[in-house]
């Protein structure tokens, strides 16, 4: 019975046209050259850190379509980048011209109340070293990522990129948000002491193939998706999700962020950081229902009160991201669609680095 039920999700998956499109797909990764000042033809040759990682595994493939071959994937298994030494190897080893640097330790409330020391720890290593590595090397750009989370808990929606140092970042999530925060002080810091060419990037609450579906870890879209497949899965009458359901979030698909990199590589040169996001509001109750209407579950949606809501609203302004010519395409029920499609094809045999469990370190 839970064979043919997998079968049935499967094959509804397929019929709205989403089950052949495979992660990475969407990327041509032929290689390209690129034309030096003179006329001259070169591979630039860029690291990207915690490239097993969430995000890491949908910039790969954008960064090798566009740049071609120089392009290297690092993670905790070639460099621990919490240690001094193994940075100066890393520097030393790779001679990158850039370096795209995604390795964090990250996770969903849960996580973070748990692990609180743990996050901002390993986090604020992650960071500084970082920079002070890639002065050291002398490379000619830093891409650094952080979380919306850094935003003041009470910043007014939408979330503009002034706004950074209004307040303190939500309480649950404040020891991951501000070790991460550094990141754009060390931007602006490194920038004006040695010219440092770095470029903060904000992304909205991404989700998609390749994300974290640990429930202890994960955040609200891949949790939701897996209660809701697993409820399907079962033959369930009813699921519960956290929270109440009212709170609106603003989810950008993690594969419009992977494209955007490339234009910050090339084009960008300032310390002042930019939002990527969607910017369209959703309702947790919208997403649990758009999800369930995916996955064909026709059972209860219960929201558990007794779990904690976050943020009433939070959604982000992206109109610097706009205005330098980038946007964020793909609709939350089209990126909703791609992501069940990749968790419904590897949850059996948890192939294609399905997280269901373990660590959270890219």
């Amino acid at each position: 019975m839970r064979y043919n039920r997998a079968a049935a999700i499967l094959g509804r998956l397929a019929d709205i046209g989403c089950l052949a499109d495979r992660a990475g797909s969407r990327f041509n990764t032929g290689r390209r050259s690129r034309s030096g000042p003179n006329g001259l033809l070169f591979l630039m040759k860029i690291i990207v850190t915690g490239a097993t990682g969430f995000l890491g595994r949908h910039v790969l493939p954008v960064l090798r379509k566009t740049y071609g071959e120089g392009i290297v994937g690092l993670s905790r298994r070639e460099y621990d980048l919490t240690d001094p030494l193994a940075v100066r190897a890393m520097f030393r080893d790779q001679k990158p011209e850039v370096m795209v640097h995604l390795a964090a330790y990250v996770g969903g409330i849960a996580a973070n109340c748990r692990y609180a020391a743990d996050f901002f720890y390993r986090n604020a290593l992650l960071t500084a070293l970082a920079f002070e590595g890639a002065r050291e090397a002398g490379i000619r750009k830093l891409i650094y990522p952080m979380g919306g989370c850094s935003y003041p808990a009470g910043a007014s929606s939408p979330i503009r990129e002034t706004q950074m140092w209004d307040g303190y970042p939500q309480l649950e999530s404040a020891a991951y948000s501000i070790a991460k925060k550094t990141g754009l002080v060390a931007s602006q810091a490194y920038r004006q002491q040695y010219g440092l060419n770095s470029v903060v990037l904000v992304p909205g609450n991404m989700y998609g193939e390749y994300d974290n579906f640990d429930l202890e870890q994960s955040h609200v879209i891949p949790a939701t998706i897996r209660r809701i497949f697993e409820a399907a899965l079962s033959g369930a009458s009813e699921v519960y999700v956290w929270g109440s359901g009212t709170p609106i979030r603003d989810f950008v698909y993690v594969g419009d962020v992977a494209e955007t990199i490339p234009f910050f590589i090339d084009y960008y040169n300032s310390s002042e950081p930019v939002n990527i996001s969607s910017g369209t509001a959703t309702s947790i109750r919208e997403l649990a229902v758009t999800i369930a209407e995916i996955v064909g579950f026709h059972g209860n949606i219960v929201f558990d009160t007794s779990k904690p809501d976050g943020q009433r609203t939070k959604t982000f302004d992206v109109e610097r991201m706009r205005r330098l010519g980038l946007s964020a395409p793909t609709s939350l029920h089209q990126g909703l669609a791609k992501t069940i499609a990749w968790f419904a094809r590897n949850y059996g045999d948890r192939s294609d680095g399905l997280r269901l469990s373990g660590s959270a370190v890219a």
